[in-house]
């Protein structure tokens, strides 16, 4: 069992007197790794939201084509 390196659970929250300093470090940390996430996942779906219109366009756009290149052949 690993060892407890303050005499009580109090002084593991007190931190030696550093606990605002600590504690504020840790929330902040937290805090900005979920924004960076936030952002991250933000950031995929607005790619792939992309990504799909984009594939329907050029599906669109190949369909278009080929329907020319039918019409143009019955024509001859």
């Amino acid at each position: 069992m690993p060892e407890f390196y303050f005499e009580s659970l109090s002084a593991f929250w007190q931190m030696g007197g550093y606990a605002l300093f600590v504690w504020l470090s840790f929330g902040s940390t937290y805090g900005l790794l979920a924004v960076l996430w936030w952002f991250s996942q933000r950031s995929q779906s607005r790619i792939l939201q992309d990504l799909a219109k984009k594939q329907q366009r050029e599906h669109r756009v190949r369909a278009q084509q080929q329907l020319e290149e039918e019409h143009d052949e019955s024509k001859t």
